[in-house]
């Protein structure tokens, strides 16, 4: 599990007025500091939408910006319709292609508007609602249920006297009918509290942590069935989470990532702690790199549920400043296996295969003999290659990592491989060691796949492959389990009963790609 700091792309670019974004500096027109504010993966994680919150400019806000997760761009889209108030503390729920904003506060009082926001169109919708709805609320939470958004909790203020009123009643609305519905609900309720979260699980809504009338903060867990609209209360166990409010909390799998928070007396935390709802066992997360600082009121969400990327952004620090930072958290879920070796590049287990059959990559090569020889340097970790063949994009490779026979390509970044290639691979009788001796080609890297036609018929000589910047392998070994459906007739992926499987990788001697 890693922390990795977004670094976006400087979009030099001036508001409709002519003057510089009071946003992020370099000309980045980003939603800049805030606080309270919300964050929402759509579109499959391609585009994160930032709505509201407080910013540097002292005051609420209502605008919305969006986030490019593949062009690492910030834009401010011109939406149409007639949108919220400025408000921070609301909640924002993805449903489908829209986003439904309901509450938070004005600076002044609490709200209880609801608004739509049609991610595809661009536009704002105030709908008509039927039924009772909540009464006016900031610092409640939100979730999705099938068709179904859950509204529970939150703080709010009595008619007459002003006084803060917290609240532990649950509203529902269905987002297809858009009719309100106060839930009667059966078991024993989470008490009423504010600056908690809830998530969605299955046919579940949890609640955790927050804030009650008593100033006191929680940690306890509470589930709700979907279905019957029973509460129960989760006998946690394990490295418990620490009793807290102004969490961020982002659902995974069975598994809800908290990150950060406060208590009294400015005591803020930097934590990531797991649950997991199954087992109800909790766990603190140590040993990972240099992640976001202490803070409250942040924003986060699911950014690619398939490769367990999790997204974190803004927050409020101890001295009650708005941040503007963003994180990815990378779960290791499913982790590309180049990315993978680089998380564990202290752990990987480097051993010799002397006895492991190695088959040809295609017919015409002669037998492989396997690898003796692995190698550490200090504490750089590296792994001896076979170069099996080549083309006019890079060099065919095998070798073991973590007792796991892989093949892969090592790709080129130079534009000039090409060239040189298709001149090595069509000379006859070229000794494959004299191309592995040039300089300019062992580092390099082409943005295309090979076709495995006129590979090398030398016998395959052995080179290090070593990422130079980081000093772990390159991505030249990639997933085992995929392969390259250009090339599925001429480079076959094979089982593991001795033989070895496929994997297609790309090498720039620098940084991870398709990440």
């Amino acid at each position: 599990m890693r922390w990795e700091s977004v670094q976006v792309v400087a979009r030099a670019r001036e508001t409709p007025d002519g003057k510089k974004s009071s946003g992020r500096t370099g000309g980045i027109w980003g939603p800049g500091k805030r606080w309270g504010h919300s964050c929402n993966s759509v579109k499959g994680g391609r585009y994160i939408y930032v709505f509201g919150g407080y910013g540097a400019d002292t005051c609420q806000t209502n605008d919305v910006h969006v986030f490019d997760t593949v062009k690492k761009t910030w834009s401010k889209p011109m939406m149409k319709g007639e949108p919220p108030s400025p408000r921070d503390s609301h909640s924002c729920t993805t449903v489908g292609r829209r986003l439904f904003v309901f509450g938070g506060t004005d600076g002044m009082s609490p709200l209880n508007d609801l608004h739509i926001l049609d991610t595809f169109a661009n536009t704002w919708i105030s709908p008509t609602l039927h039924g009772k709805g909540p009464d006016a609320r900031e610092g409640h939470s939100a979730a999705l249920v099938d068709k179904r958004l859950f509204i529970f909790g939150g703080c709010g203020k009595s008619g007459n006297s002003h006084e803060e009123v917290y609240y532990n009643d649950l509203y529902i609305l269905d987002t297809e009918t858009l009719v309100w519905e106060c839930a009667m609900t059966s078991g024993v309720p989470p008490v009423p509290r504010d600056s908690h979260t809830c998530s969605s699980w299955k046919s579940n809504v949890i609640v955790l942590g927050g804030e009650d009338a008593s100033d006191c903060y929680l940690s306890d867990v509470h589930m709700l069935d979907a279905d019957t609209l029973t509460w129960r209360q989760i006998t946690t166990s394990g490295h418990m989470l620490a009793p807290r409010a102004g969490h961020t909390t982002v659902a995974l799998g069975n598994n809800l990532f908290v990150f950060g928070g406060f208590t009294d007396a400015r005591n803020l935390y930097d934590d990531l702690h797991v649950l997991n709802v199954e087992s109800g066992n909790w766990s603190r997360v140590t040993n990972i790199n240099n992640g976001p600082s202490a803070r409250f009121s942040g924003a986060g969400d699911c950014l690619d549920e398939q490769r367990g990327i999790l997204v974190f952004l803004g927050g409020c620090n101890k001295s009650l400043e708005a941040l503007d930072d963003m994180y990815y958290l990378y779960t290791g879920k499913d982790l590309m296996l180049g990315k993978e070796l680089k998380r564990r590049h202290t752990d990987i287990k480097l051993e010799k295969c002397s006895g492991v059959p190695l088959t040809p990559v295609r017919p015409g090569l002669s037998q492989l003999v396997p690898m003796l020889n692995y190698a550490q340097a200090g504490e750089e970790i590296a792994f001896e290659a076979r170069v099996t063949g080549a083309n006019q994009y890079g060099y065919a490779i095998e070798t073991i990592v973590n007792g796991k026979p892989l093949r892969g390509m090592l790709f080129s970044c130079t534009s000039h491989f090409g060239d040189d290639g298709d001149a090595y691979v069509n000379k006859s009788g070229e000794p494959l060691q004299e191309m592995l001796q040039d300089p300019t080609l062992t580092n390099s890297a082409a943005h295309a796949v090979t076709k495995a036609e006129n590979v090398a018929s030398e016998k395959p000589e052995s080179i290090p492959v070593r990422n130079e910047t980081s000093g772990v392998p390159s991505e030249a070994i990639s997933e085992t389990s995929r392969g390259n459906a250009a090339n599925k007739d001429e480079m076959t992926s094979q089982s593991t009963d001795g033989n070895w499987p496929l994997g297609v990788g790309q090498f720039n001697g620098t940084k991870e790609q398709n990440s």
